[in-house]
């Protein structure tokens, strides 16, 4: 009762009166928190003397963030929650019924409460851990602008929920994706700042593009194999995920009153679809940005790990870490210790995403029960079986939960075997770009196909 009392008081954005919020309503909200979250990026935190987070750019892009910035907390306090509250009520702790309507509710008021603590546990334990260092007397004002930052990024995401395209979660991810792409090809702003397009031949670019031109150029051919290796494996992974997200499970069902008629309910292989690699990857990404908090903090290394340059060199962190084995191949250098940490990289992330991937089926109304009263509310019915819904849930099991458990050891293995290989930003933050644009693509063509413009409505197919 305490809690229900809190939640009252807590803003949430409002929901659209009308029951079906237009095409070009959506697009312009998801538009405009879209600019918002890259004008924020580049909003860097007033009072900070030093940031020794920023060399940890493939962990910002999980984060949907940009260290130094004032949204420098990005998705970690959303995601944190959201993988804190998952445990506690698929593990029974918590008794919460999210199959019903007021149950969802209460399910996310306390997940909105548990992201209002992180936001103020994480913004204290960057400057106390000296990851985001203050000026001499800044410390408080650079808190509270961490903290402002990250009420920001939550009630952009409920805006996007409520009033856009799909998440807010997903839509930073891809933006920051997008961009590292952007840049990772076409970067002409070389390591020390210099401008490699003013000296060519000198000046090391970094953008793969212009790195295989450089090489050619220069006669460094092994540097050329190792850009041109980062851009194909790019597309393999890009091409691959493609491929996976079109498997599915088609169950036939026909109408109860229209006999001769009859649709095929769809069951993605991905059926649990990105949500499990992002809280993997986030849990993760917080585990190593908490290692690297505490070497700050004490001054010396800790079991979860020790860093150097942003890279894990022992503890916990070193082991989980993904090296990239296409590159140390290229280049003579791999070890057998990059192929452990390779083989736990692959089995952390495939046994982290089944678990999370059984967790949200559970939470988010996506179990066989959920599903059979889907089913049966639609007029539909599986034929050759009584209408009854105790008897599709029973065929449904057949389906979901082999389902959810193959389709989170394949995504963690996909995200896994992506990180290994080597791109031109996190394999995993490509794995998750690739599906979450799939996917908003799938949902904007069944649910805004009519309403949207000629001309676009003539490019989307």
């Amino acid at each position: 009762m305490v809690l229900k009392t809190i939640l009252q008081y807590i803003p949430e954005v409002r929901k659209p009166a009308e029951k079906k919020v237009s095409f070009n309503t959506k697009l312009k909200w998801t538009l405009i928190i879209l600019a918002g979250f890259f004008i924020l990026a580049n909003i860097k935190l007033y009072g900070l003397s030093s940031n020794a987070l920023g060399r940890f750019e493939h962990l910002a892009i999980l984060l949907g963030t940009d260290f130094g910035s004032v949204i420098s907390l990005g998705i970690g306090p959303i995601v944190m929650s959201s993988i804190i509250l998952q445990l506690l009520v698929g593990s029974g702790i918590l008794n919460i019924d999210t199959k019903s309507e007021e149950g969802r509710r209460y399910f996310q008021g306390i997940q909105k409460i548990g992201v209002l603590f992180f936001i103020v546990f994480e913004a204290v334990i960057y400057v106390v851990m000296r990851g985001l260092e203050a000026s001499p007397g800044y410390a408080p004002i650079v808190i509270g602008q961490l903290m402002l930052g990250g009420l920001v990024i939550v009630y952009m995401d409920e805006v996007v929920q409520k009033w856009g395209f799909g998440s807010g979660v997903s839509l930073f991810i891809v933006a920051g994706v997008a961009w590292r792409l952007f840049t990772g090809l076409f970067q002409f702003v070389g390591i020390g700042g210099q401008n490699c397009l003013a000296d060519f031949s000198g000046t090391p670019c970094t953008g793969k593009v212009l790195v295989i031109l450089q090489s050619v150029i220069n006669g460094a051919p092994s540097e050329a194999l190792v850009a041109l290796g980062t851009i194909l494996v790019t597309g393999i992974i890009f091409a691959s995920v493609v491929w996976a997200q079109s498997l599915k499970v088609e169950v036939p069902l026909t109408y109860d009153r229209l006999r001769g008629y009859g649709v095929k309910w769809p069951l993605a292989f991905f059926y649990a679809s990105v949500i499990p690699v992002i809280l993997v990857a986030a849990l993760i990404a917080n585990l190593q940005l908490f290692a690297s908090l505490m070497e700050n903090w004490l001054g010396h290394p800790t079991f979860l790990g020790g860093f150097a340059q942003g890279v894990p060199i022992s503890g916990f962190a070193y082991w989980i870490n993904a090296p990239n084995i296409l590159e140390l191949a290229l280049r003579g250098g791999l070890a057998f210790n990059n192929l452990i940490q390779a083989f736990l990289r692959l089995i952390a992330y495939m046994i982290l995403s089944m678990v999370f991937a059984i967790f949200w089926v559970r939470t988010a109304g996506m179990d066989s029960s959920s599903q059979a009263k889907n089913i049966i509310s639609s007029g539909l019915q599986i034929p050759g079986f009584r209408k009854d819904e105790r008897v599709l849930e029973s065929i449904l099991n057949r389906y979901i939960m082999p389902l959810t458990v193959m389709g989170g050891l394949a995504i963690g293995a996909l995200a896994a075997v992506a990180d290994l290989l080597g791109a031109l930003t996190s394999g995993t933050a490509i794995l998750l770009a690739v599906m979450i644009t799939y996917q908003l693509y799938q949902n904007i063509v069944q649910q805004h196909t009519v309403d949207m413009h000629p001309a676009l409505r003539k490019m989307i197919g």
